[in-house]
């Protein structure tokens, strides 16, 4: 059964079809505000806080994939440059750093405007798409902060792709 069957009533709110994907996925959660809902979701390489916000202003579900990150300022510069690098990959959303709460992040904003709603399959897309990224690109920050490498060295690790299991 596809996710969007279980709502019947198309005027459902974002954050509360969120708020049924983190549950059926067992994902713990934390409904903020009525708006607002924050997640956390297990990754490969780690536990990646996902919040959700729905703006009614400008009509925008907003998302935020973060993992905590304290490069020495020494390698900022390469940080920044490994940054360019992985959002020249990315076609939708994009990774910032935000130095002051030493968080990787991963930025969406999913435009509803002029009545458009938001279906669960998007939602969970949205979701799945974040994480799915930082544990691409998670092992290529990893090298450029802590192993010293250049941004492009970086980058090979992110773009190989790996076939068959371990």
């Amino acid at each position: 059964m596809a996710l969007s069957e279980h709502y019947l009533d198309d005027e459902i709110h974002p954050i509360d079809i969120v708020e049924t994907l983190a549950s059926h996925n067992d994902w713990d959660f934390d409904r903020t505000a009525d708006n607002q809902i924050s997640m956390a979701v297990e990754g490969q390489w780690r536990t990646y806080s996902v919040t959700l916000a729905w703006s009614d202003y400008d009509q925008t579900l907003r998302m935020v994939c973060s993992f905590e990150m304290e490069p020495p300022q020494e390698r900022l510069d390469a940080l920044y440059g490994a940054l360019n690098e992985v959002n020249d990959q990315c076609w939708s959303g994009a990774f910032s750093y935000w130095a002051e709460q030493k968080l990787m992040v991963y930025k969406y904003g999913l435009l509803l405007a002029g009545g458009a709603l938001a279906s669960p399959e998007q939602i969970n897309r949205l979701i799945s798409s974040a994480v799915v990224n930082a544990e691409r690109y998670y092992p290529a920050f990893q090298l450029v902060v802590w192993g010293g490498r250049t941004p492009k060295e970086a980058m090979q690790v992110a773009i190989a792709e790996a076939y068959g299991h371990a």
